[in-house]
C-alpha cells in the first residue's frame, strides 16, 4: 500500500512540474516584401537547396510577401503586415521623418550602378524619343511610389527643373506589364529591369532613353530595414536568419551552381530558364554583396542628392539608423 501511494505522489509531482516547464518557442515568423524577381532574392528563398537555411522552421520561418514597390512595402510594414522591408533609400527616410517609424538598416539587397555590373534603364519607343529633353510633357511609368524607378524619374527630371503632374506625368505599372505598357502607347516611357529590357533588345522596337545611373550615380538600391524594436526583440533570429541567407547568396553566385540557381529564378519567376541563363547572379546581373554589408556612404550619398533635387523633404544621418552587427555575427558563422 505505501508503495502505491509512493507511486502515486511521483507521478503526480512528475505532471505537475511538466505542466510547469515552459512549452518550446514558435519559430519568429518573418515576413519579408519583394516587388520582382531576381532583383529581389525573398521569392527566391522557399526554393533553396535543404541543406542552405538550417535554421529555417527552428528558430524562424520566412514569409516572402508581394508588394508592388517600395512605398506599399512601407505602408504594410507601418501596419504589422510585414517584419522586414526590402526597400529603397527614399522609403527609408519617409518611413523614418513622415511616419515616425524607428528603423534601422540591417543588411543590403541589391545594389546597382556598380563598377563592373550594369544599371536598369528606361525605355522608349524607337524613333519617338532619343533623349530625356524629348519627354516633356509625356508619360512615364514606374512601379510604385517611393521606389528607386520613381526617385530615379523625379532625380532626372528635377535636373531640369521639371515637376510630375506640371512637366511630366507619373504612373503606376507593374514590372511585368511594362513592355505592353509602351507598345500600347499607354505610356511614353517605362523602366525596363531584367529579363525584361533583354526581351525588348531582341525585339528591336523599343530603345534605352536613360539609366538610374544617368539620374542617381551608383545606388544602394535595396536595402533590408526593420523596426528597431523588433530587432531588439528577435536578435538571435535575425542572426540565424542571416546566417543562412548568406550562405544562400554565396551558393546562388557560386558559377559551379548557376544551372541549378537558373532554374530556382526560372520557377520563382514563371518565366523560361532562357530568360536568366546568360546573365543572373554574375556580374552581367544586380549585385549583392556577399556579406550582406550595407555601403553606409553610399546610402548617404543617394539620401543627400534626392533632397537637393528636392525628391525627399529631408535627409537623415544614415549610421544613426543603421545596424550592420547582425549581418557581421552571421558572416563570421560561416567562416
Amino acid at each position: 500500500m505505501t508503495t502505491r501511494l509512493s507511486l502515486l505522489a511521483t507521478v503526480v509531482l512528475v505532471a505537475a512540474v511538466s505542466g510547469l516547464a515552459p512549452a518550446a518557442a514558435e519559430p519568429v515568423k518573418i515576413r519579408i516584401s519583394w516587388a520582382a524577381v531576381p532583383a529581389h532574392l525573398t521569392p527566391l528563398l522557399p526554393l533553396a537547396p535543404k541543406d542552405v537555411y538550417r535554421h529555417h522552421g527552428k528558430s524562424y520561418v520566412i514569409e516572402p510577401t508581394h508588394v508592388a514597390g517600395s512605398g506599399p512595402a512601407l505602408q504594410a510594414l507601418a501596419a504589422g503586415e510585414l517584419q522586414i522591408a526590402g526597400a529603397s533609400p527614399q522609403t527609408l527616410v519617409l518611413g523614418i521623418e513622415r511616419a515616425k517609424i524607428d528603423l534601422k538598416v540591417i543588411a543590403q539587397l541589391m545594389s546597382q550602378g556598380v563598377k563592373g555590373y550594369p544599371q536598369t534603364s528606361f525605355y522608349g519607343r524607337k524613333g519617338e524619343f532619343k533623349s530625356v529633353d524629348e519627354l516633356k510633357g509625356k508619360t512615364i511609368a514606374i512601379n510604385a511610389r517611393g521606389s528607386t524607378m520613381d526617385a530615379a524619374v523625379r532625380a532626372i527630371m528635377g535636373k531640369r527643373g521639371w515637376q510630375d503632374g506640371r512637366d511630366y506625368r507619373l504612373v503606376e505599372v507593374r514590372f511585368g506589364a511594362m513592355i505592353a505598357a509602351l507598345e500600347s502607347k499607354r505610356v511614353d516611357a517605362a523602366p525596363l529591369l531584367q529579363p525584361f529590357n533583354l526581351m525588348a533588345d531582341a525585339k528591336g522596337e523599343l530603345t534605352p532613353i536613360f539609366s538610374t545611373a544617368d539620374a542617381l550615380g551608383g545606388t544602394q538600391t535595396l536595402q533590408y530595414f526593420a523596426r528597431a524594436d523588433w530587432i531588439a526583440k528577435n536578435r538571435a533570429a535575425l542572426v540565424d536568419f542571416f546566417e543562412d541567407h548568406l550562405r544562400y547568396r554565396r551558393w546562388l553566385m557560386n558559377p559551379a551552381n548557376n544551372a541549378e540557381a537558373i532554374k530556382i529564378v526560372s520557377t520563382a519567376a514563371k518565366q523560361p530558364v532562357e530568360a536568366f541563363k546568360d546573365w543572373a547572379f554574375t556580374n552581367k546581373g544586380y549585385y549583392y554583396d556577399p556579406d550582406g554589408l550595407s555601403d553606409t556612404a553610399l546610402l548617404q550619398k543617394n539620401i543627400d542628392d534626392l533632397q537637393k533635387l528636392g525628391v525627399l523633404p529631408v535627409r537623415i544621418d544614415v549610421a544613426k539608423h543603421t545596424d550592420m552587427s547582425l549581418v557581421q555575427e552571421a558572416a563570421k558563422r560561416l567562416k
